[in-house]
């Protein structure tokens, strides 16, 4: 076996842009010849997906996946939006929140996951597609939710075909009630979820560091008044903000003269049971994804001054 030393690892990570210990592997399987190697990780779409690796990929697919009392949403991005038509992508992104179903939810477990009845992982699989395609794809978060008695309802937004677009929600229903009363009760929720963007279930559920803040913008607004009435403002202005972002307190979307917790209250007659939301998710594809502007026509002068 030929002696792989980390110059060596170096140079071929410099030449193509894979992770180290891919480049490892190549040099290994190569005896140690680095243009070989080079070869080899083009073979595997290693070398190719890394070189992309560095362009922002903000389009893609959300995915949403249930399986009885378990359910799972994915996002996985793309470059452009055209690759969220390809039917293979298409079945990639479905496959893979289907192996979230049965898998830690991080992205590092669910990239880890071997298809079933296969040795390939997730990882591999995407690596080929990111050759065969010519985009940056990424595994960009994944999420489970899990109930014990009742349903999780789900609910995709720009729906490109069952269960793929670009918002998707869960929400996690505890109850003992009937099961497709709840049903209906949670995709309405899903549905509110998807317009409304709430950012926690109720009060208790939001972070912290985010109400903090928003006592110091209050705070900032009234300076110089006295500390009770600070407090008061305060107080008044945190309700108002549930309002806004607790998805309890927020108008139900589908009936304006209840909140959300009136209306989930309202149904457990239909149900049977009591209802309690324990879960929700929202991806919106690409939120939080800082987009590069580009000037295609400087582009297009660019390469032609370069011809």
């Amino acid at each position: 076996m030929a002696n792989i030393t980390a110059g060596m690892v170096k140079e071929l990570r410099d030449k193509t842009g894979a992770g180290m210990m891919d480049c490892k592997t190549a040099l290994n399987e190569t005896g140690g010849d680095i243009e070989a190697a080079v070869d080899w990780l083009r073979t595997k779409g290693l070398a190719k997906a890394a070189k992309k690796a560095g362009r922002v990929a903000s389009e893609g697919l959300v995915a949403v996946e249930s399986s009885g009392h378990v359910a799972a949403a994915v996002e996985i991005n793309s470059e452009t939006d055209f690759v969220a038509r390809n039917t293979d992508f298409q079945a990639f992104v479905r496959e893979s929140a289907k192996l979230a179903l049965n898998t830690d939810p991080t992205v590092d477990a669910l990239e880890a996951a071997h298809f079933p009845g296969s040795s390939t992982t997730l990882k591999e699989r995407l690596n080929d597609l990111i050759a065969t395609i010519g985009e940056n794809m990424t595994v960009r978060r994944v999420a489970k939710l899990t109930v014990s008695d009742g349903v999780i309802a789900s609910y995709v937004h720009g729906s490109v075909s069952e269960g793929l677009g670009r918002i998707g929600v869960l929400i996690a229903l505890e109850s003992k009630g009937d099961v497709e009363k709840l049903s209906a009760l949670g995709r309405g929720i899903a549905m509110h979820v998807a317009a409304m963007n709430p950012v926690a279930i109720d009060a208790s559920d939001v972070d912290p560091a985010i109400l903090e803040r928003e006592k110091a913008i209050l705070l900032e607004k009234h300076q110089g008044k006295p500390a009770a009435v600070q407090e008061k403002i305060v107080e008044s202005g945190l309700k108002s903000y549930y309002k806004e972002v607790c998805l309890l307190d927020q108008a139900y979307v589908h009936d304006g003269s209840k909140s959300v917790g009136q209306a989930v209250k309202e149904a457990e007659g239909q149900v049977g049971a009591p209802v309690k939301i324990t879960g929700m998710v929202r991806y919106a594809l690409g939120e939080g994804i800082e987009k590069t502007e580009s000037d295609f026509a400087a582009e297009v002068a660019a390469a032609a001054g370069g011809r």
